[in-house]
């Protein structure tokens, strides 16, 4: 048996053996049926996402169809039970609006941004402009390099922001001696930036965007107050980050010229392009004077591109819509949870109240960066943010730190911690292949910008704690 075969049957195998479990043999208190088979599901979707027998974004559909036909309203007769225990059933309705939730809208929104960027040169541009102040010495153009790249990924991808800036990243190694690790710091700080600046606004990353769904009610954060921490704190650990590439991997090189080639379109179309961004950015970050939220606002350039055929159908084609169904899945997922009870019992059968709020957080935000070094960041936030938001809401002591608010917020922060490895990140794959760096060059910063990040996301809390954030 091959490893992806031995993958698969693990993968459901453990999951079938769970479901097969009687009742009783289960640790938690008065569990329903439903919520039996939602724990199966739950094993099922961690074992694929990160054995991955299957691409992670199927992992997510299989999960939306097994809560179909398991435990919605509208489910196989097979699995339909007149047992006092059945629990409460989810209207499929409610796993279906999955697909289309302001979340997704909000994830649709960055895309025709990127998509238009790159298509009318935009992104390629700003770079060739912001660039320019940094100058001919090589620590200041890794810098510069570093903040412009987690700017990009703010508010695209950051698979593509890292493609974009590795594009320019090949005639600068050029420069270097073979035997210089100044190239390797700078192979490196376009990965790092880019899962860093993913951190700074609601539609960096997926585990931010995730989290808003479990931020609601007094709970709920803008996109600009997002940003009002985010971003200090992109700033702050992009500093570090820079300082410590600087000091592993000692540049010889004391001067590059750099010449990027480009200038903007002055079509008609780019115009729009133009406008759109900077009006769309604008919107999203004066939520609080015009009131639209920011799923409002995503869907404007959506429907400016395509009324005035900017993007076209082969355009729309580039949108990363395995992206979408991953996000998708882990909002059912977590739907699942929810209404289900099953989260709100499982925090009730640990003695959370036991331990120190503080002891809580820190082991919430390790676990959240290890399972993300070794798994997709946004499946460790699907996996953890629907538990840790029953936490927060049900142990009384956690409300001394900010309760659910904070705990989502760590998670959210935390998974993108997980920059250790080359299979951790897609920018840290794509960096990788470069074949610049090895994976010890990669692992000894990941390992220190991740433990700086965590420790930094604790002082970001406290501080928000102090302000009345939280």
């Amino acid at each position: 048996m091959n490893i992806k075969k031995l993958k698969l049957a693990l993968a459901l195998i453990i999951p079938l053996i769970v479901l097969l479990l009687p009742l009783e043999w289960i640790p938690i208190d008065e569990i329903t049926i439903i919520e039996h088979r939602v724990i199966a599901i739950f094993f099922l979707a961690a074992l694929f996402w990160i054995l991955e027998p299957i691409p992670i974004y199927a992992t997510s559909i299989l999960i939306i169809v097994l809560e179909l036909l398991t435990i919605s309203d509208s489910s196989m007769t097979l699995f339909v039970s007149n047992s006092p225990n059945y629990g409460k059933i989810i209207p499929y309705r409610e796993i279906m609006y999955t697909f289309a939730s302001p979340i997704i809208m909000l994830f649709l929104g960055g895309f025709f941004l990127a998509i238009a960027a790159k298509k009318y040169y935009l992104d390629q541009n700003l770079a060739r402009i912001l660039l320019k102040p940094f100058g001919t010495n090589p620590k200041m153009i890794m810098l510069g390099i570093m903040f412009i790249t987690a700017i990009f990924s703010m508010f695209m991808s950051n698979t593509a922001t890292t493609a974009m800036m590795l594009s320019i990243l090949v005639p600068i190694i050029a420069y270097f001696d073979p035997g210089d690790k100044g190239k390797i710091g700078f192979a490196l700080a376009i990965p790092l930036a880019a899962n860093i600046g993913g951190m700074g606004t609601p539609i960096g990353t997926p585990p931010n965007a995730i989290a808003l769904k479990y931020l609601t009610g007094s709970d709920s954060i803008s996109f600009s107050e997002w940003m009002a921490f985010g971003l200090p704190y992109v700033i702050i650990l992009i500093l570090i980050s820079w300082v410590l590439l600087m000091a592993i991997f000692p540049m010889k090189t004391k001067e590059l010229n750099l010449e990027i080639k480009g200038k903007f379109s002055k079509n008609p179309k780019a115009y729009i392009v133009y406008v759109t961004f900077l009006l769309t950015i604008l919107l999203w970050l004066t939520d609080f004077l015009h009131g639209m939220n920011s799923y409002v606002v995503a869907m404007i350039p959506v429907a400016v591109f395509l009324s005035t055929r900017v993007l076209s159908k082969e355009d729309i084609k580039k949108i990363s819509w395995d992206v979408l169904w991953l996000v998708s899945g882990g909002i059912a997922l977590g739907l699942a949870l929810d209404k289900s009870g099953l989260a709100r019992h499982v925090v009730a059968s640990i003695p959370f109240s036991n331990f120190a709020p503080i002891a809580i957080i820190m082991s919430i935000a390790f676990l959240s960066a290890i399972m993300a070094n070794f798994m997709s960041n946004t499946a460790t936030a699907n996996l953890l943010l629907p538990i840790m938001a029953a936490l927060g809401a049900s142990v009384a002591s956690l409300e001394l730190v900010g309760g659910a608010k904070t705990l989502v917020l760590i998670v959210a922060l935390a998974s993108s911690m997980g920059m250790t490895l080359p299979i951790s990140t897609p920018p840290n794959a794509l960096a990788h292949a470069t074949g610049v760096f090895e994976t010890k060059d990669m692992a000894r910063v990941g390992i220190l910008v991740g433990l700086i990040g965590i420790f930094m996301i604790f002082g970001l809390i406290y501080i928000l704690k102090m302000v009345n954030f939280l």
